[in-house]
Formats: C-alpha cells, sequence, structure tokens
C-alpha cells in the first residue's frame, strides 16, 4: 500500500517534533523539511546546498515524488542545518502544532 500525502506529512511532522532544533530531513539532492516550531516547512536548496525557497509540498507535487518519499519514509535522512538557527530563533522549539 502507497503511502498518501497525508499520511506522509503526518509522519513527517512527528518525526521533525522529536529531534532537535536545526536538524532537517533531507527528502532530495535539492529539497528539505524542518519543523519550525508549528509546522513542517518544506524548502529547496540552492546551488551552495543552502536553503533557497520555500515550497508547498501539494497533490501535484506529491504524484511525481510519491514512490521516492514513501521509500524515503522507510529510511529517512536528516541532517543539522545551522543556517536554521536564524529561522528558528522566533519560534519556540519542539511545540506541537
Amino acid at each position: 500500500m502507497k503511502t498518501t500525502l497525508d499520511q506522509f506529512k503526518t509522519q513527517l511532522s512527528t518525526l521533525l517534533r522529536d529531534l532537535i532544533p536545526c536538524t532537517a530531513a533531507d527528502l532530495t539532492d535539492s529539497a528539505i523539511a524542518y519543523w519550525d516550531g508549528h509546522r513542517v516547512v518544506y524548502c529547496y536548496l540552492d546551488e551552495n546546498d543552502l536553503i533557497d525557497a520555500e515550497f508547498d509540498l501539494d497533490v501535484g507535487l506529491w504524484k511525481e515524488w510519491q514512490d521516492y518519499l514513501s521509500e524515503w519514509m522507510a529510511a529517512p535522512l536528516f541532517s543539522v542545518r545551522p543556517e536554521l538557527g536564524d529561522l528558528l530563533k522566533d519560534s519556540p522549539p519542539n511545540e506541537a502544532g
């Protein structure tokens, strides 16, 4: 059975909330997600592997990435990204949302 978009978002949210601040889910080579204290934020990375622009993981994108992200969820990859510190400084850490 394939993972649905809602299932993926719920599982990812649970994983990220339980990790230390500044931790990101490395979804693809060019996309990450992190918990901002209220919600999961999805971002593309630039050519320097730094956060570039936010995006919405919507139904259209899910159709393209569903197989890959379903497999990713079975063996998720995370990294600590110091640049998230500036983005998170005004958000309470690990607050369920």
